[in-house]
């Protein structure tokens, strides 16, 4: 099993990276798909099903898609760019996506949230379709948004289902917590010159480094316009944004003597409250692993790197080489979609790789650097997808705080230890997967259940 630090993180667009960004993504390779085929379409039209209808308008779905059939990319995405096209669109009725003629394509009338189905793949689908003059159907695929950015067609996920992966020819091919010690034992590498020598197979070293480079480099400007942004986030709900005051206070506080210790929670929560307002208003994120679950990542690192004496940028790459191990086995063998595990799966997944990044750059062993995934993982199990109105605010920005602070404490206190502990990492991503199984669907990103139907949300 082989999934690269640059498809577990992935520059994009807010406020989801299942709902926002896959759907985009699926736009983009059915334009694809369109110029590759003999057919002369003059219309498109989209359908979205169980949790992308659902709480797709509170995740922006609907600009989503019709962006990826314009032609956008989360890659690229560029907002004043954007908005224009969405106006035009509106106003025209079509979009001319590069490579292809004008195509009929009303958003009011050819994309449907259709309440009604859910689609056997996955949680999150969608169908999309080419039309011919008469309006007839000539091309049609379905595509399932998996979770982190992923995108699959259920053709490619019926495969997935049916046959073992291929080999991927990486020299350390591991497929559970257990190979990758094991491994790690034999060689004497750690699990980030494992994971870095697998990247190799496919990148240059330049390649991984200036990759490497762009991921933080985004994620810490994320977290700088956070800190800067004001005002009331987008979606009915709102919620103030925060963390400009939170940071200002702190800064106030440096140098007097009455500061509790406990104020280091604070920064840890602030840096993540920043990258989160960020994903709430579209902007420019990392998916670490999804975006709702953007913001523990960048915030364990910016803590590290601003407030542990020895820290050096010159192990950011450690980090995240580390940490995209630990999330590419969560993905493997459970899932990192919250539609399909509930906010576990997101949450969870984020607090296990930016445990795991932290103690790996204090020096942990392999062994304590599984033990500290292990326990940010452990205590987040069970834990709901239920955003209010959609939107992903509340509880989500908060739960990025939270879920940076366990990750400090998880790497703490595997730090303390031998590596030696009760519950193996794959033993806790296995109950993971399991939990999501029987987890109710009104518990997974759909609002119909939890916070989402208590809190008073208009």
């Amino acid at each position: 099993m082989f999934l690269s630090v640059f498809d577990m993180f992935k520059v994009g667009v807010g406020p989801s990276s299942s709902h926002t960004m896959g759907p985009m993504v699926a736009g983009a390779r059915f334009l694809d798909s369109l110029r590759a085929s003999p057919f002369h379409p003059a219309g498109l039209r989209a359908s979205l099903h169980g949790s992308l209808a659902f709480t797709g308008k509170g995740h922006a779905t609907d600009r989503a898609t019709i962006l990826g059939l314009a032609g956008f990319l989360p890659d690229s995405y560029d907002h004043e760019k954007a908005e224009a096209a969405l106006a035009a669109i509106a106003g025209t009725g079509t979009v001319t996506p590069p490579g292809l003629p004008t195509l009929a394509f009303r958003p009011d009338t050819d994309l449907v949230f259709d309440y009604r189905e859910r689609l056997p793949g996955h949680s999150n689908g969608m169908i999309l379709m080419a039309t011919d003059a008469q309006g007839d159907v000539i091309l049609q695929e379905t595509y399932y948004s998996i979770g982190g950015g992923f995108v699959v067609t259920a053709a490619e996920l019926a495969a997935a289902d049916k046959t073992a992966a291929a080999p991927s020819g990486v020299p350390y091919p591991f497929e559970t917590a257990a190979e990758m010690l094991a491994m790690a034992a034999a060689s004497g590498k750690s699990i980030a010159e494992m994971k870095r020598a697998n990247e190799r197979h496919f990148r240059s070293v330049g390649e991984i480094d200036a990759g490497i480079a762009r991921l933080w480099q985004v994620m810490d400007g994320c977290i700088e316009r956070g800190l800067k942004g004001e005002g009331i986030l987008p979606g009915g709900l709102k919620v103030r944004r925060r963390a400009k005051a939170i940071h200002e206070a702190l800064l106030a506080e440096r140098g007097l003597n009455l500061v509790p210790p406990h104020t280091i929670n604070d920064w840890i929560s602030l840096y993540a409250l920043a990258v989160n307002e960020e994903n709430a208003v579209g902007g420019q994120v990392v998916t670490a692993p999804t975006n709702g679950a953007a913001g523990v990542l960048p915030a364990v690192l910016r803590y590290w790197l601003d407030h542990v004496p020895g820290a050096s940028p010159a192990r950011i790459g450690e980090f995240l080489l580390t940490a995209s191990a630990i999330g590419g086995l969560c993905k493997h063998n459970a899932s990192i979609s919250g539609a399909e595990g509930g906010c576990q799966a997101e949450m969870g997944s984020a607090a296990a790789m930016a445990a795991a990044g932290l103690c790996a750059v204090l020096g942990g062993t392999p062994e304590q650097v599984e033990n500290a995934a292990e326990i940010a993982l452990e205590h987040h199990l069970g834990m709901t997808c239920d955003p209010v109105k959609g939107l992903v605010q509340v509880p989500c920005i908060e739960r990025n705080a939270l879920g940076a602070i366990k990750a400090v404490s998880a790497a703490s206190l595997a730090l303390r230890g031998d590596g030696q502990h009760f519950v193996p990492l794959d033993a806790c991503i296995e109950t993971m997967r399991q939990t999501g199984h029987d987890m109710h669907e009104k518990y997974k990103e759909t609002s119909l259940g939890g916070l989402a139907v208590n809190v008073p949300n208009c």
